[in-house]
This record gives structure tokens, C-alpha cells and sequence, in this order.
């Protein structure tokens, strides 16, 4: 008998504030719930909502143009052009910006829900279980819920800063990027590195390892959290790459 199963007859069913709330104060009781009735479109309206918002007062308050003028500085492709070409090219990213920022918002974020998802279910048949990928989807959507905390605290910071002193790349001093000053004077590969160890992405972490527990037979804990941990340390290792070379 699945997890699934077992828990539609064990317990009441939490309501979604029930759930929500309980991602940040009980985990384990949420995730048993979301395990046995997986959803996911309540938090993937949530952090849509919040990301639209971030977007929105980002471009009315600070505005792209200062940012983008910032990163031109440290691009060596960009530093290239001449003045009045690197300025057309500036102009047309602070343009497209915003467009790019609802876009991701709407569609991104519903999609790395789902990547997530599929990559959770692989690596709990690696560990020899065998979850639904609904459940999985539940785990990673939930389990992506403190992104909602860093955006509201984001947009806070960005009231509270002077405008010239707010970094969109990492705008929250919860991360070891934020013991390291910004490239030129970091290497692009290390910033981003450093960056990706952010608490907010431990604490995801953690919370869809208490989901894959809550959705196995016998998986510990522990097992689960080296499971996630892996293919994400993986991931940071290629995008930091890309950053490296690219940035």
C-alpha cells in the first residue's frame, strides 16, 4: 500500500492555508498531506504572483537601465562595441527586460516546477522507490515555497535600499556571495558559485527531502536530502560555468 494511500485514511485532509503554513512551521505534517493529495497550483499561483510583482515594482522603482549599464561594465563582449553600439545594445535588453521578466514569471516558473518534479521521481526510483510523478510535482511545488519569502523580502529591500546599492543578481546578503565583492574584482565562475549557496535554496532543499521521505515506503531522510543534493550541486557546477564563460 502506497503512502498515497495510507494517508487519505489516516488523517483529515489539511485545507491549502493549512498546507502552506505547515510547509513553513510542520513539514513533515504537510508534506504527508501533499504526498497523499498532490497539488500544485496553489503555490505555483503564489510565487507567479510574487515573481510578477518583484518584476513590476523592480522596473517602476529602480529600473533596468542602471543594471544593465552595470553589467556592460564587467562584459567583455559588450566592452568591445564601441560607445554608441554598446549603448544601442543596453537600451534594447533594458527594453526587452520586463517583457522577459513577466514571461518567466507566467511560464518559468510553472516549468521548473515540473522539471523538478521529473527529476525528483528519478532520483527516488534511484533510491529504490517508486512515487507517482503527481507526487513528486506536489513535492517540488510546495517544496519551492520559501522563493515566496525571499521575494516579498526582496521587493522590502528594495524600498529600504537607495536604488544604485540594490544587486538584482543577488539582492538578499543570504548566500556566500555576499562575503565576496561582485565581478570584475570576483571571478565570474566563483561569484556565481558562491551565490548558489544561498539559504533559501538549502531550505528548499531540505523541505522536498522531508516530501520524498513522506511520499516512500522507507527512505531516510538523510538519503533523500544526498539524493536532491547531487544532480542540484551538478547543476550549480554547469551554471556556473556558463557564467564563467558567458557572463
Amino acid at each position: 500500500m502506497t503512502p498515497e494511500s495510507t494517508a487519505d485514511n489516516a488523517t483529515p485532509p489539511l485545507g491549502e492555508v493549512g498546507r502552506i503554513t505547515g510547509v513553513y512551521l510542520d513539514p513533515k505534517k504537510a508534506f504527508t498531506d501533499i504526498a497523499a493529495r498532490p497539488g500544485w497550483i496553489v503555490p505555483a499561483i503564489l510565487l507567479i504572483v510574487a515573481a510578477i510583482a518583484f518584476t513590476y515594482i523592480y522596473t517602476t522603482k529602480i529600473g533596468w537601465d542602471r543594471y544593465f549599464h552595470q553589467i556592460a561594465e564587467t562584459n567583455t563582449r559588450m566592452q568591445q562595441l564601441d560607445a554608441q553600439q554598446r549603448e544601442t545594445a543596453i537600451q534594447q535588453q533594458v527594453k526587452f527586460a520586463p517583457i522577459g521578466g513577466y514571461v518567466f514569471s507566467v511560464i518559468g516558473i510553472p516549468i521548473s516546477m515540473l522539471v523538478v518534479g521529473g527529476v525528483l521521481l528519478l532520483v527516488a526510483k534511484m533510491g529504490g522507490e517508486s512515487p507517482r510523478y503527481k507526487q513528486t510535482l506536489g513535492i517540488a511545488s510546495y517544496g519551492m515555497l520559501p522563493g515566496l519569502i525571499s521575494s516579498i523580502l526582496a521587493i522590502v529591500v528594495m524600498f529600504l535600499k537607495n536604488p544604485d546599492d540594490f544587486n538584482l543578481q543577488n539582492p538578499l546578503a543570504f548566500n556566500l556571495g555576499a562575503f565576496l565583492t561582485p565581478p570584475p574584482n570576483t571571478g565570474k565562475f566563483i561569484y556565481s558559485l558562491a551565490k548558489s549557496f544561498d539559504l533559501f535554496t538549502i531550505w528548499m532543499i531540505l523541505l522536498m527531502a522531508v516530501g520524498l521521505t513522506a511520499a516512500s515506503r522507507k527512505m531516510a531522510f538523510s538519503k533523500a536530502v544526498i539524493l536532491i543534493v547531487v544532480p542540484w550541486l551538478l547543476w550549480v557546477l554547469v551554471t556556473s560555468g556558463l557564467a564563467g564563460m558567458f557572463g
